[in-house]
């Protein structure tokens, strides 16, 4: 990690945890729970050994869920007479609710009432990426659950795949990322699928002109249609969004964009958008996985301390579905 990566990381801290005096410590279950990390990991392996996408749809979960209101959990919320998260269209399709309802259950099982379904979303995110050949950090702990979710938020905050890129970057800077957070965390799209509806419409009407994204590869976007033929039926139709290590942690997905490969238009826009500044930390990525891991690691660490509700706010839920 550089030391500027560094020092920036450290003030993001501060700036979050300042007015409140809220603290998250990598210590904070040793305890009350000092089994959580084997027992998290203990499911998230049984689980990716028949989900490969297990790791993908854990990270995409913990992502969402600190993007609104801060890493509170909120997203894992059922519906309940009110529309919830889930509802919301950005999060239409997300997986792993049930892998998070595993790792729940045994927890409560050995520490009941104990670790948050928000410091879950963390630990099993970091675990994921590490069972896939990717990096591992320390994650820090005392995230406490919310009460309510807040689907008007999901909809505009979170990132859809259709967005360019001026478009995002306001979406990351009201955060307190950066332009190296936003191409870092997208390098997560490095494993996992993608359903034909969040890319098909660069595949033949790009907005509206009639013809496909020219951004995209020639023969890439000929695999792509042959995947997601034109009026076809598409709702469940998968495609990998590494094209080259589906099921690895690396870098390949920065070398693809350079390829024009990448499948989602937030991808490819992050290396196609003329005069963009992340097109220098693409190619730094595609040229180190190193740096790639290593900025990945302080980005990661900057999205899991987004807002997050600490000492006597909010609760620990016993189910990650409802409030107690």
């Amino acid at each position: 990690m550089s030391f500027l990566r560094f020092v920036g990381a450290i003030l993001f801290l501060v700036a979050i945890f300042g007015a409140s005096n809220a603290q998250l410590s990598a210590t904070f279950y040793d305890t009350t729970c000092p089994n959580v990390t084997s027992i998290v990991r203990g499911v998230m392996d049984q689980r990716q050994r028949t989900d490969a996408r297990a790791g993908a749809k854990i990270i995409r979960l913990h992502f969402h869920d600190c993007f609104v209101n801060g890493c509170d959990g909120s997203i894992l919320l059922d519906t309940d007479g009110t529309q919830t998260e889930k509802d919301a269209p950005a999060n239409v399709g997300a997986g792993g609710f049930d892998i998070v309802d595993d790792i729940k259950t045994a927890l409560e099982n050995v520490c009941p009432g104990v670790v948050s379904c928000a410091d879950i979303l963390a630990l099993a995110s970091e675990i994921g990426v590490v069972l896939a050949k990717g990096p591992s950090w320390q994650v820090l702990f005392g995230r406490k659950d919310s009460l309510t979710a807040n689907r008007s938020g999901a909809n505009s905050d979170i990132p859809s795949p259709f967005e360019t890129l001026a478009v995002m970057i306001p979406q990351f800077t009201n955060k307190g990322m950066d332009l190296t957070d936003l191409v870092a965390l997208s390098g997560a799209h490095t494993f996992g699928r993608a359903r034909c509806g969040t890319f098909e419409q660069r595949l033949f009407n790009f907005n509206g002109s009639g013809n496909p994204d020219l951004t995209v590869d020639a023969t890439f976007l000929q695999t792509l249609q042959g995947i997601c033929p034109q009026g076809g039926n598409n709702g469940n139709t998968f495609t990998n969004l590494d094209i080259s290590t589906p099921n690895d942690f690396d870098n390949d997905y920065f070398t693809n964009l350079q390829s024009n490969q990448g499948l989602l238009q937030t991808d490819q826009e992050l290396f196609s958008t003329s005069g963009s500044a992340t097109i220098a930390i693409v190619n730094r990525y595609a040229g180190s996985q190193t740096q790639f891991f290593d900025d990945f690691v302080s980005s990661m660490i900057k999205l899991g301390n987004i807002s997050p509700l600490t000492g006597t706010n909010g609760q620990i839920r016993t189910d990650c579905k409802r409030v107690n």
